[in-house]
């Protein structure tokens, strides 16, 4: 048989959408403040939540034991706590459930010879960067449950970043299979993209700073801070030193944020001037049109979220928006890559 058949190629792109699906409900999981839930990790059981109403009360009692249930949830009864558990339960299986998807079928076509060197050499990456995950995911829990009952936004930023990186590689190798042969780009148009591809992904970070921070829930205006400031005081004088009120201050790391949407729209701009004064194919324009359309749905996006005050859809459709955005970026090098 081929190697690197549609049977490889299928097996990459049903992993992304996994990832994809992993990356929502990992938002609402963080949006609905479930994350801190279930407070142990145990691989092989774990799968199975609890099954009656001994084993429930006796997850709930393991739950009473941290800060999260000491300092913010002591009015939660039993039925409170099913409801946020339900969604860090799925969000751990499907994370399990990725892994076997990967590693069986791997093995699988490792076996029969249907992968090629180079496709080998990738899918050992890909599963580094999904066990890594998963380590991140629970390094990220434990910085909840200590004193602090909410967790580490650094941990969180690195957690899905990761997810959004492991993506973008997952379907990078997929596009390697499917588009084969690639035609030269001039030089200057594919580095651009390259810079753009950079300036998403520390969007990306900051948007998790935001989110681990609960920095949307402040200076609910747009396209000012606070009605009448570009600025607002808070984002200079709320942490000390200076810097830290860039990567730790509520107010800074959201100013960062909403400054930086406009760089990355005017990367995208400019990325898709520049790209349309060449001789394109069809795919190219295809991936330079998705970029436009996908960078102008999750500006409207994020205004929307900062105005309404983060609700869990529109926080959830933001997040969609970052991951399908960050998917035509990644088509988009692609075809502009030799």
């Amino acid at each position: 048989m081929k190697k690197d058949n549609k049977k490889v190629i299928y097996w990459l792109l049903t992993g992304c959408v996994l990832i994809f699906i992993m990356v929502v409900v990992g938002g609402i999981t963080r949006l609905t403040h479930s994350g801190l839930s279930i407070s142990n990790y145990k691989l092989i059981s774990g799968t199975i939540p609890p099954m009656n109403d001994v084993e429930w009360q006796e997850a709930f009692d393991l739950y009473k034991q941290y800060p999260e249930y000491q300092k913010l949830n002591t009015h939660f009864e039993l039925q409170d706590f099913k409801d946020i558990y339900f969604w860090e339960w799925l969000h751990r299986v499907i994370g399990r459930f990725i892994g076997l998807v990967f590693i069986i079928p791997f093995l699988y076509f490792l076996i029969k010879g249907q992968l090629t060197k180079p496709t080998i050499k990738k899918s050992i990456i890909l599963l580094f960067l999904g066990g890594f995950q998963g380590f991140l995911g629970w390094y990220m829990v434990k910085s909840g449950l200590i004193d602090n009952p909410d967790v580490s936004h650094y941990r969180l930023a690195a957690h899905l970043t990761t997810a959004f990186l492991t993506f973008a590689y997952t379907f990078w190798v997929a596009l390697d299979l499917i588009f084969p042969n690639k035609k030269d780009i001039e030089k200057g148009v594919r580095n651009f993209i390259r810079i753009g591809l950079v300036v998403l992904i520390f969007q990306i970070i900051y948007g998790a700073f935001v989110a681990g921070l609960d920095a949307g829930f402040i200076h609910n205006h747009w396209p000012l801070m606070n009605e009448g400031k570009i600025m607002h005081e808070t984002v200079y004088i709320e942490q000390q030193p200076l810097i830290r009120n860039f990567v730790e201050g509520k107010s800074g790391a959201q100013f960062v944020h909403r400054v930086f949407a406009f760089v990355v729209v005017f990367f995208i701009i400019a990325i898709w001037l520049k790209a349309r004064q060449l001789i394109l194919t069809k795919n190219q324009v295809i991936g330079l049109n998705l970029l436009l359309l996908g960078v102008t749905i999750q500006f409207l996006l994020g205004v929307l979220t900062i105005i309404y005050a983060v609700p869990v859809w529109l926080g959830v459709a933001h997040q969609i928006g970052a991951f399908l955005l960050l998917s035509a970026m990644v088509f988009t090098l692609h075809r502009f890559s030799k």
